[in-house]
């Protein structure tokens, strides 16, 4: 038994097996090595003259670059060194042609969330219905959807996958609802939890870890842990989607944080550490060993980090679009619709400012549309209560501020990103996301529960 001790800068390792013509070598290799590091090292081990020729016990050559990872190899798996020309197992004509054809993630996210918002509507309007057979035909046609979306079969099965949950939610959600404000609470807990089980299942079914089943998961816990502890201590429906607006608002703030987690040893000067691993080590251009970070590891890093964050802000953006609505909506007594709009103008200003924060295209995106929906919300039901005189005032106040906003940034070019911007930025975040929190207090009638208790 041979172990090549990895840089604890790679993350993990990989065991192996080699079997080749001087017998069978056990090696415990890092991720980020490669075919030709591993048959480096057996040809040292075992004497064998030359680098040999690595490929699976199929008969699949493991080209160099290519790593070990990357290749589908994990532990425990089996390699086969030869010096001669590598046998390819016979392939599918079918197969060949379907992974020729070009691979279109975007696509297939965008397909997928269209998809999703089609089951949500299509659960809305089953749960609406009062034609039992085709609210029961609805919830199977959901949940079947939902299970044949966890099997991790054919293209596209991370996106699938992605959107499985929603099709949990979108079934339990058209099995359960009942009329009632009172009752929604429940249904958004047995909902979310639905889709948090969901995301479980095709977690647990797929080669390897989603990030964004994490993320249903978290969301799916939190939501039901805040409707069910509302109704458990016999609360108004308000004070549970004050709090998810709220939660939503202080998630925008601290993703990224959280979604980044760089090991230690990453951010160690290695160059300075006595670690003598052959597969930590890359010649250099002036022919001295220099140990580095496995570039491919890097790239795991970022891509894992990248989906946490836009699946996360896709959570933040949901939660504040159904959240605004039904919390102005149940605000019905004076002193609470007031502390309800308070916090739906901060909560949606506090989103739209951590927005510009954001280097990821999509997860700046997807905060900003949840920003602008708790605005959007927040006009509409202003609009609703106000006379027609009010609403024409409104409507030439808001157009006489778009159109300085425009002219200010358009005077200022890029200026919104210097030094000076920034600081103000950071100030108005800070202090719209503390006025937001003093608003949940209004907003949730516990304010007006102890000015009426002390009065």
């Amino acid at each position: 038994m041979t172990d090549a001790q990895p840089n604890h800068a790679l993350a993990s390792t990989i065991a192996v097996s080699v079997h080749g013509p001087a017998g069978v070598l056990d090696l415990v290799v890092p991720e980020g090595a490669t075919s030709v590091d591993v048959a480096r090292e057996y040809a040292a081990q075992t004497g064998v003259a030359g680098i040999p020729l690595l490929q699976t016990p199929l008969g699949e050559l493991l080209t160099a670059d290519r790593t070990l990872a990357s290749a589908g190899v994990e532990s425990g798996s089996v390699l086969v060194a030869t010096s001669g020309v590598h046998r390819s197992r016979p392939r599918d004509p079918e197969q060949d042609a379907l992974q020729s054809q070009p691979d279109t993630p975007g696509v297939a996210a965008l397909a997928m969330g269209i998809a999703a918002a089609a089951a949500g509507l299509a659960a809305w309007y089953a749960a609406q219905s009062a034609d039992d057979w085709l609210r029961t035909a609805t919830v199977g046609v959901l949940m079947a959807c939902a299970l044949v979306s966890t099997l991790p079969l054919g293209r596209h099965t991370v996106q699938r996958a992605a959107a499985a949950p929603a099709f949990g939610a979108a079934a339990a959600f058209a099995a359960v609802y009942e009329p009632g404000v009172h009752l929604l609470p429940a249904v958004v807990a047995v909902s979310a939890v639905s889709a948090g089980v969901i995301a479980a299942v095709a977690r647990a079914l797929g080669p390897e870890r989603d990030e964004a089943l994490v993320v249903w998961i978290v969301s799916g816990l939190v939501v039901f842990a805040v409707c069910g502890t509302t109704l458990l201590l016999e609360w108004d429906g308000r004070v549970a989607w004050a709090v998810l607006l709220l939660l939503a608002m202080l998630a925008a703030r601290f993703v990224p944080s959280l979604a980044i987690d760089v090991p230690d040893e990453t951010l160690i000067d290695l160059d300075r550490l006595a670690v003598t691993a052959w597969s930590a080590r890359d010649s250099g251009r002036a022919g001295r060993g220099r140990i580095v970070v496995s570039a491919a590891a890097m790239r795991q890093l970022v891509a894992g980090a990248t989906r946490t964050v836009t699946a996360a802000c896709a959570a933040i953006m949901v939660a504040a679009v159904v959240a605004t609505p039904l919390l102005l909506a149940t605000a019905t007594i004076d002193l609470d619709r007031i502390g309800a709009r308070c916090l739906a103008f901060f909560a949606g200003a506090s989103i739209l400012l951590a927005a510009r924060s954001y280097r990821h295209t999509a997860a700046r995106r997807l905060l900003r549309v949840g920003g602008l929906a708790c605005w959007a919300w927040l006009l509409g039901f202003a609009v609703g209560d106000a006379s027609p005189r009010a609403v024409t005032i409104g409507v030439v106040v808001v157009l006489l501020l778009g159109a300085i906003s425009l002219a200010a940034g358009v005077a200022t070019g890029r200026g919104w990103r210097s030094v000076w911007w920034s600081r103000r930025a950071e100030l108005a975040e800070g202090l719209c996301g503390s006025f937001a929190l003093a608003a949940t207090v209004v907003a949730s009638g516990f304010f007006r529960s102890l000015w009426e208790i002390t009065s």
